[in-house]
């Protein structure tokens, strides 16, 4: 229950702390429920309750015209009738017509922070000109009072930690405690989350919303301030702050957080609707991808795994010294050896390892087993069932003491046992109490969990991953925890080269030569080519290049040459040229480009590609036709280091051209790497003034990479800032 607060208790009106408004909301000390009702089921009843739930609670006023108290609290007419001003949080549970008024009211007592539950829609009719949408008035309205607000259209929050639960839904009491601090836009996430049988707990959680004034950055940046916080998880539609979002990526890698992000907004249909949910623009998906691979976020596809991973990570057991190196793996017991083939199949198909275990280890397992049965990694260990106890406890903690394993899993279905046996949970807990490594049990059927069996074990430490795949996906990430390669430093900027070639592009004079000669100074090898404009000058540059030659148009409304039917191949001498060109001239105008003939080699394509919230992105992927057919592709943001870059090609489905297929020659490494850091370096000093550039394809041979063609697109309005 509510205590009665005011009169003697809420003294005179005090003065701001000097505490940031976010820490005012989140850690407040004073609180007002506006909107406050007796209503059985109502959203001011389920505040009052979840307030009543906050332990130590703070000063809480009630506030609703209709009530002079509920349920024995004096309930105050307005927010300008309270004995305390300002407070440190506003909940407003009140209609989304009532929402200006109240906040405003709020904005001028000084109340430090508030939160809508309310989507805040825009009221029925037309609105008058000039005038901003309802969301854009409230957040005028807080940000002009340095108020800090939660919402709309959010369920509010839950400082675990301190015990203050500013929500209008009821949640689980108490909410357990733990190492992972949660931020999500969806507040069906926030309660699913909070609700699950999972081994979480939390530091924080937060239902953030449509983001009008404080941001899914900001929260996360003051979770990973409390000691508490080992784990963040964010579940985003939309980036809204990306340079904070960035510096809390920054730290939490450098302070070695794992942070584990599930995304929406990937297809053009997912995209659509966080448009119509929320009013954002949600990032295109190669935004989150560079963000991921910038910072070594775990990014995860489902909720499923987004569970699995988190429940991994909130024991804090990181595999050990070595974990994550090429050398390491995962090892996994099975009962069956259907499941274990099973298992083995899944994880070959996500890219998890399993390790190679030494020759001591195989000597202690093969003492183990019962006859017939392999000492192998993954391990079927089940006979004669005699000694399954025994067996499964030996064998997870041989496994786990080989040098090459970075985790173990007990690979069983974990149903229901209905004569009593309890070895299975005994043996995997033994097993992780000789270990610091990790120590799981891989449930390959969800739906036929032993769910008192998976509380013990949870309560014990040990993860229950609850499905074959979302398991090895989690198991993969704790793999790969750690080891992305460091951020590049920023490189020096040449001033000169970037004025120079800052006003060729607003120009709109980057193409043909010009855009050739442009990637040349970064250090892009581009195939020799001339301008032309007649055919006596298509014959003369192709004489100076030496044939075979090719054609293309260079018309400045063309972007797709080939697409236009604008390219020309291998022409062998003056005739063939001659009647090509003639061709073009009449079909797409007589402006062309005489170029050289590149031998042929794998094809890459590299490009920039500007995200509206984090600027130029670098984008390398299959070039030429397969650029499309593969829509192989890796993203990064620049700056991109030449180990970074390395990554990026070593993770295409074409490295195994670049290294060389059917007995092709592997192509020059190192010049393909040096092509990728020289368009990173031209992203760093003149991606501000690009919307796109775009380079297929650049032929990779064992002599070199050369880029055969390339686009320019200049941006559309300013060229300083992003």
């Amino acid at each position: 229950m509510i205590q009665p607060c005011g009169g003697e208790q809420g003294g005179a009106a005090l003065v701001p702390d000097g505490r940031p408004a976010l820490t005012a909301m989140l850690a407040a000390r004073s609180v007002a429920l506006v909107g406050a009702s007796p209503r059985d089921g109502s959203l001011g009843q389920r505040m009052i309750t979840e307030m009543a739930r906050s332990h130590p609670g703070p000063r809480t006023y009630l506030v609703n015209p209709r009530h002079q108290q509920i349920a024995g609290t004096p309930c105050y007419a307005s927010l300008a009738d309270l004995p305390e001003a300002p407070v440190d949080l506003v909940l407003l549970a009140v209609p989304d017509t009532a929402l200006e008024e109240q906040l405003a009211l709020a904005a001028r007592r000084g109340d430090r922070s508030a939160v809508i539950f309310g989507s805040a829609h825009e009221p029925a009719g037309p609105r008058p000109a000039g005038q901003p949408s309802l969301r854009g008035r409230l957040a005028a309205t807080a940000r002009a009072a340095g108020m800090a607000v939660c919402g709309a259209g959010c369920m509010g929050f839950v400082n675990v930690t301190s015990g203050l639960r500013a929500v209008g839904y009821l949640e689980p009491d108490p909410l357990p405690r733990g190492p992972v601090a949660l931020v999500t836009h969806s507040g069906s996430v926030f309660s699913a989350l909070l609700r699950t049988r999972r081994g979480l707990g939390y530091t924080l959680a937060v239902s953030s919303g449509q983001e009008l004034v404080t941001t899914a950055a900001e929260y996360a940046e003051w979770a990973l301030g409390m000691p508490g916080t080992r784990v963040l998880a964010l579940v985003l539609e939309a980036v809204r702050d990306a340079g904070r979002l960035r510096a809390v990526l920054a730290s939490a890698a450098a302070r070695d957080i794992p942070v584990v992000l599930l995304t929406a907004g990937r297809s053009a249909r997912g995209r659509a609707m966080v448009s119509a949910h929320s009013g954002a623009l949600a990032a295109a998906d190669g935004g989150w991808e560079a963000l991921a691979r910038g910072y070594g976020v775990h990014r995860v596809g489902d909720l499923a795994e987004l569970a699995d991973t988190l429940e991994l990570f909130a024991t804090g057991r990181r595999g050990g010294p070595g974990a994550g190196s090429a050398r390491t793996g995962i090892a996994s017991v099975h009962d069956s050896g259907l499941e274990r083939a099973h298992v083995a199949d899944v994880a070959d198909e996500l890219g998890v390892p399993f390790a190679a275990i030494g020759e001591p280890t195989t000597a202690r397992l093969a003492g183990l087993l019962d006859p017939g049965l392999e000492p192998a990694n993954p391990l079927d260990i089940w006979g004669t069932g005699a000694r399954a106890g025994e067996q499964l406890s030996g064998a997870l903690t041989a496994l786990a003491g080989d040098p090459a394993v970075a985790a173990v899993a007990l690979a069983v279905d974990l149903v229901p046992e209905f004569d009593g046996d309890r070895s299975y949970p005994a043996a995997v807990t033994s097993a992780a109490r000789r270990t610091s490594k990790p120590v799981v049990v891989l449930s390959n059927l969800p739906a036929a969990i032993d769910a008192g069996t998976a509380a013990g074990l949870r309560a014990g430490g040990i993860p229950v991953l609850e499905g074959t795949r979302t398991g090895l996906l989690a198991l993969g990430h704790l793999l790969r925890h750690g080891t992305s390669a460091p951020p590049a430093p920023a490189p020096p900027i040449d001033q000169a080269r970037r004025a120079r070639w800052s006003a060729v592009i607003a120009a709109g004079e980057a193409r043909g030569t010009e855009l050739a000669s442009l990637l040349r100074d970064y250090g892009i090898p581009v195939a020799r080519a001339r301008t032309a404009t007649t055919e006596a000058g298509a014959l003369a540059a192709a004489a100076e290049i030496g044939y075979p030659v090719v054609l293309k148009t260079d018309e400045p409304g063309i972007a797709h040459k080939s697409d236009a039917g604008g390219v020309v191949l291998g022409l062998a001498g003056p005739a063939a040229l001659t009647a090509a060109y003639r061709d073009l001239a009449e079909r797409l105008g007589r402006r062309v480009l005489v170029a050289e003939t590149v031998p042929a080699g794998p094809e890459l394509s590299l490009g920039l590609a500007r995200d509206h919230e984090l600027g130029p992105l670098l984008v390398v992927g299959a070039g030429g036709l397969l650029v499309e057919l593969l829509a192989d592709r890796a993203v990064a943001l620049p700056p991109v280091s030449a180990e970074q870059a390395r990554d990026m090609l070593s993770g295409l489905r074409v490295a195994a051209l670049l290294a060389g297929a059917r007995g092709q020659p592997a192509a020059d490494l190192s010049a393909v790497t040096s092509a990728v850091t020289g368009l990173s370096q031209l992203a760093t000093e003149l991606g501000g003034g690009l919307d796109a550039l775009d380079i297929n394809p650049l032929i990779c041979g064992p002599r070199g990479a050369v880029a055969v063609d390339a686009l320019a697109i200049p941006r559309q309005g300013p060229l300083s800032g992003r």
